[in-house]
């Protein structure tokens, strides 16, 4: 596949991902190298990655244990701690090998150490492949708040190597078609339209709609790097996304939500929201709701749930002057950002996903 050229960086697929990565560590003469895994991607990921690289390289491998729960502020002075007592300077490098916890908080640990030092994402999860490794953002959680602390700061390259998938189980591959179904919405029908019936997607399709899907994110995000417009559309389906995830990591009543399982939820509910607010069809309402239920079941909420969950959405990173900022869509491929929706409506958008 061809590489994906941005503005500031390359994402290079498969057999040629490993040349130049090869290519850049031979060129920019690192002082030292450090891996950033986690359990898993130390076992499954690194050898691999290590037997492709001819460069001469001195590096350490950082182990982080894998979850949501660990992208934190805790971990991360561990980890500037670690790159200090190994000797880490201006000139060293991270590589971060891993799903969307590692990108996130690889690329925000590398981009405060030191004022900021180079870092390679290896996204290992599809997750992070279409979304999390892409765009420039980095950061942590805050308690159970997602992603409130943070810096936009690209990558030197990524390194899309879809071997990996193998290793995921199938939960976290559902996960990443979240964000590849709401690239879809917010992009175009034509993209959207080749998730009605996964069924009919071979393994070489699915790289192609990786491939897809990176180069609509991409094109957002270069038309709109700091998030002031544009790039709000991307966040479709995320702000009671977010606040369902948080609520359910918070709870201990609940099982923990991946990513994609609650964004699958919050698609659905912003679905429902727009054909009272903006004009979505209800027909095309119904078939977002059928094609997202169909990968990723239902999540069983109780009554009691609805209240803590529109609390938390006051910590929505959109929100503005008080405001609370939903993403909705007027037609597929017609994202409208800023929208406000009382609780009534919210509440009712919960009703719909129920029934």
């Amino acid at each position: 596949m061809t590489p994906i050229t941005t503005q500031d960086y390359s994402i290079y697929f498969n057999e040629s991902a490993y040349t130049s990565l090869n290519e850049h560590l031979k060129a920019a003469n690192y002082s030292k190298i450090f891996f950033l895994v986690d359990e898993n991607t130390n076992a499954d990921c690194i050898p691999f990655v290590l037997a492709n690289i001819d460069a001469e390289i001195t590096y350490d491998v950082l182990e982080i244990e894998s979850g949501e729960e660990n992208k934190n502020l805790d971990i991360c002075l561990g980890l500037w701690e670690a790159l200090s007592e190994y000797g880490a300077d201006r000139k060293s490098l991270m590589i971060n090998v891993g799903g969307g916890v590692i990108t996130d908080l690889g690329g925000f640990v590398a981009s405060t150490f030191k004022r900021g030092i180079s870092f390679i994402n290896i996204p290992t999860s599809l997750l992070a492949m279409v979304d999390a490794s892409i765009g420039g953002k980095t950061g942590i959680d805050l308690g159970h708040l997602k992603n409130q602390i943070g810096v936009i700061n690209t990558a030197e390259m990524v390194l899309i190597d879809t071997a990996f998938l193998a290793t995921l189980p199938e939960n976290q591959m559902r996960s990443g078609l979240a964000e590849m179904l709401k690239h879809g919405l917010i992009s175009n029908q034509t993209y959207w339209s080749k998730f009605l019936d996964l069924s009919k997607q071979t393994t070489k399709d699915l790289d192609v709609l990786i491939y897809e899907s990176i180069v609509i994110k991409k094109d957002i995000v270069e038309q709109d790097p700091n998030e002031e417009n544009l790039r709000k559309t991307l966040n479709y389906g995320h702000t009671l996304g977010h606040a369902i995830e948080s609520y359910f990591l918070s709870n201990a009543d609940k099982e923990s939500l991946l990513h994609g399982e609650a964004i699958a939820v919050g698609m659905i509910l912003a679905s429902y929201i727009s054909t009272k607010l903006v004009g979505l069809d209800t027909t095309i309402n119904e078939e977002i709701k059928t094609t997202i239920t169909s990968v990723f079941g239902k999540v069983i909420f109780d009554e009691k749930d609805y209240a803590p969950i529109i609390e938390l959405l006051i910590y929505d990173k959109k929100n503005e002057h008080g405001n609370i900022n939903f993403v909705l869509l007027e037609a597929i491929g017609k994202p409208k950002i800023n929208c406000k929706v009382s609780n009534e409506l919210i509440l009712e958008a919960f009703n719909f996903y129920a029934s």
